[in-house]
């Protein structure tokens, strides 16, 4: 018996829609805190039919926590089955800025996040191994992270990404428990010195890891964003920066992230060809 195109159709429809990015929630024990941290992990469609993918971390803001990326950027799940690429979420706890803070033992994102987690990730599914198939980026304090990690760590990542990152915290003294971290900036100036993303563009050599950097033009972290490009340029490293209208929301973010996705799977599809 003939179907009516109309089913066939709906039953079409039903077959793919069963077959999309997995989304789920895991836990990882810091042995560098001492505790368990959670993350969302996405698994793009064809996860069992492929050996490896590559990694894209995604660090949140402050006040955020790990769900912020999947529930206010749905377009990830999409992005993960379009790429083939594998995102992790980690929780980075309230104003850790991803730092090892050198005055409060009980932060260490740093090591948890580039050491612990990459691990974890890599133990546990199926990835790409090493830094051609492993990216980082993040928005506000994880747009600071995604760099400070991404520079620091460059035996960790190939490609690493900020929107509307805190590239620059010492104009910040007061705010989102930067002294908790830090200590105060009148008393601890060589931590904030040596913890802050602009005062690490000396670890950078041309080529050395791929960069992408956006704010919006009405964003509080603009000018410093404009700061870190302008010294990228004085010091010739390349690296693309894109600026555009738009503030410190989500409404800026949500696109920006395409962008950054793009960036990152295109250096993904070079490393592999080389």
């Amino acid at each position: 018996m003939k179907r009516p195109l109309f089913l066939i159709f709906c039953l079409a429809f039903v077959s793919n829609a069963v077959f999309s990015a997995k989304v789920d929630t895991v836990e990882i024990f810091s042995k560098a805190m001492n505790k368990n941290v959670k993350a969302v992990t996405i698994l793009p469609e064809d996860y069992d039919s492929r050996a490896e993918f590559p990694v894209i971390y995604l660090l949140h803001g402050y006040g955020g926590s790990y769900k912020d990326w999947v529930n206010d950027a749905p377009v990830l799940k999409e992005m993960a089955d379009e790429h083939a690429v594998i995102f992790v979420s980690p929780d980075g706890g309230r104003g850790s800025w991803y730092l090892d803070s050198p005055v409060d033992d009980s932060f260490k994102y740093e090591t948890f996040v580039s050491r612990e987690l990459v691990n974890w990730v890599d133990s546990n599914l199926k990835t790409k191994k090493g830094r051609s198939g492993r990216g980082i980026t993040g928005l506000s304090m994880g747009g600071h992270g995604a760099l400070y990690l991404g520079i620091s760590n460059q035996d960790v990542y190939g490609v690493a990404g900020s929107t509307s990152g805190g590239v620059d915290i010492r104009p910040f003294p007061l705010n989102w428990d930067l002294p908790k971290r830090l200590g105060s900036y009148a008393e601890n100036k060589a931590f904030w010195e040596e913890n802050t993303v602009i005062n690490l563009v000396h670890l950078l050599t041309p080529g050395s890891i791929e960069l992408v950097i956006d704010c919006g033009t009405s964003d509080f972290f603009y000018q410093v964003n404009e700061n870190l490009h302008d010294k990228l340029l004085l010091r010739n490293i390349p690296h693309t920066y894109i600026v555009g209208p738009g503030g410190h929301n989500w409404d800026y973010w949500k696109r920006s992230i395409r962008y950054q996705i793009l960036f990152m799977t295109e250096f993904f599809k070079k490393a592999e060809n080389k």
